[in-house]
């Protein structure tokens, strides 16, 4: 077995190369099939989120799985291949367990990523590719995240990527309370900036959606309405916070959509935050004037105040993971022994049933009880000793000292 993380994320790479490399949640069962198909792949998992694109495999040539990634993607390796990281056994293991517990994440400690990570194992599971070792490296992740929030205070008082957008739209607008909202999509990031700004009194709040009836479930719960992502051209021009996250691989709002919305608001700003990846909204757009737009880059300076105050909650947090990294690695060399401990139960399993085969038949032939017994006992024992006795007898003499010692300690033969 041999773990192995491939991936790219905010501190390796910008988000435009990180939506270069992204995997909508429709194209993942397609391309864990493909990956599973690749030679010396057994097991893969795939996590893509707005911060992160990382491939999990039980494989031998790391190179494969990188060549895969690139084609899959329509990139040269040489031009990827400076923003990946790549990371095997034990190193990956200790990522995995990181990232699921939010020491890897833009937001210190937060939670979102943990979700996240469930999806990725639970679509690896239904495509068929998750094998032994990547189910016990998600598990343990999971189960290492739950001790790390438990025993240590690295959650609290983190400043989530919705908090920080409303921190970064009331230094725009004197107060929310007087804003227009507009969400675009309906997953659980917008029902975390939706639930934010809604705190906020804002004026009105309306959710776009590819599907009204999704949007009308989410609108409902902040009193707001549901429009279809169709009717933006025509409504964008209403709003003065616009927050965006949805899976669409090409973006929602374009640049000539912006100039048509600002004309007909007189230029009055708009701020977008645009927290897809890929994006949801045109690079350009930024250009334009009085238009404010964020990206999740954008918002890293924000959400890592006041995390310096937690470095003691980090090193302790680091600590079990060290913990559970040699836990891992103790269960990976145990696996590396079950061929050899079930092909031992099966040789012995086989003796014990010929040799019983044997004994039921002179019981059935009327042969005593006691001297079948008996013969039973002492050609068990034979059977059993015979491969020892002969790996001894043969031994050569270099190998005699150790092997003596091998012996004396399997069969427990103390002086």
């Amino acid at each position: 077995m041999n773990l192995l993380v491939l991936g790219v994320n905010y501190h390796t790479a910008p988000v435009a190369v990180r939506e270069r490399l992204a995997f909508t949640p429709a194209e993942v069962p397609t391309a864990l099939a493909m990956l599973s198909a690749e030679h010396g792949v057994s097991e893969a998992a795939i996590v893509s989120t707005c911060n992160r694109t990382e491939l999990y495999c039980n494989a031998r040539e790391p190179q494969q799985v990188l060549a895969w990634l690139a084609n899959t993607r329509g990139h040269n390796v040489e031009d990827i291949e400076p923003h990946l990281y790549l990371l095997n056994g034990g190193d990956a293991a200790s990522h995995a367990f990181r990232v699921a517990s939010g020491l890897d994440s833009m937001v210190l400690g937060e939670t979102q990523i943990l979700g996240q990570l469930k999806d990725a194992e639970r679509f690896a599971r239904d495509a068929g590719t998750m094998g032994v070792l990547l189910n016990g490296v998600f598990q343990r992740a999971f189960s290492v995240a739950k001790e790390v929030r438990t025993q240590t205070r690295i959650g609290a008082a983190s400043v989530s990527m919705a908090a920080a957008s409303v921190r970064l739209a009331e230094r725009l607008f004197p107060s929310v309370a007087s804003c227009k909202v507009l969400f675009i999509g309906a997953g659980e990031m917008i029902e975390l900036c939706a639930t934010h700004f809604h705190a906020r009194g804002p004026k009105q709040i309306t959710v776009a959606n590819r599907t009204i009836e999704r949007g009308e479930i989410l609108a409902q719960k902040f009193g707001g309405e549901a429009i279809l992502l169709s009717d933006l051209p025509s409504r964008l021009a209403e709003f003065d916070i616009v927050v965006t996250s949805t899976a669409a691989p090409l973006p929602i709002v374009g640049k000539g959509m912006v100039e048509r919305a600002l004309k007909e608001r007189k230029h009055r700003p708009i701020f977008m935050v645009d927290l897809a990846v890929p994006r949801d909204v045109e690079e350009e757009v930024g250009d334009l004037s009085d238009v404010y737009l964020y990206t999740v880059d954008d918002l890293a300076e924000v959400v890592r105040q006041g995390q310096e105050s937690r470095a003691g909650e980090v090193e302790s947090a680091e600590a079990i993971i060290i913990e559970r990294v040699g836990d891992f690695h103790r269960w990976v060399s145990s696996r590396a022994l079950v061929p050899t401990i079930r092909d031992l139960k099966s040789y012995a399993d086989r003796i014990a049933r010929h040799e019983l085969e044997k004994a039921q038949k002179k019981l059935a032939a009327g042969e005593n009880a006691e001297a079948v017994l008996a013969e039973f006992s002492r050609q068990m024992a034979n059977k059993f000793m015979h491969a020892p006795l002969a790996a001894l007898n043969n031994v050569l003499p270099e190998e005699q000292e150790n092997t003596l010692a091998t012996v004396r300690r399997l069969y427990r033969l103390h002086e």
